[in-house]
């Protein structure tokens, strides 16, 4: 068997547009991390950065099921004796609308350097608008 190395000029790189409007949290997050891993291409190879850019929109009016806005906790230490802060979901989104997919689509990807930098490579915005019309995505229905 034989590894194989695609050379990063070779790889073709394309740009998706995501509307989180109305979508389930988890569903969005696993195709934004199949795209941005580029499992969805023939040349996938673990160890390369090959996949594509993905803008997602409307990333405040992304939906949990179930009791999950009032149950699902997020935690952060901040490094001292009695410094963790738990936050569930709806205040979450309320204070960092992003926060939550971000967070969603991190986890879904490799742990360690090649994961911090996949995760660039996901735009998520709270509102309808973002900065990156001239790449002219793609637009995908899930």
């Amino acid at each position: 068997m034989k590894t194989v190395f695609v050379k990063p000029a070779e790889v073709q790189r394309k740009w998706f547009l995501i509307d989180a409007e109305g979508k389930v949290l988890g569903r969005v997050a696993a195709k934004v991390a199949s795209i941005v891993r580029g499992k969805e291409k023939a040349i996938f190879a673990p160890h390369q950065e090959m996949g594509d850019y993905v803008v997602i929109v409307n990333a405040d009016k992304v939906l949990v099921t179930g009791r999950k806005a009032q149950q699902k906790m997020y935690y952060r230490h901040s490094g001292f004796v009695g410094g963790l802060k738990s936050m569930n979901f709806e205040k979450l989104i309320a204070r960092h609308p992003t926060h939550p997919l971000e967070l969603a689509i991190k986890g879904m990807l490799p742990k360690g350097p090649l994961g911090r930098h996949l995760a660039k490579n996901a735009k998520v915005y709270a509102g309808a608008t973002h900065p990156h019309m001239a790449q002219n995505p793609t637009l995908i229905e899930l």
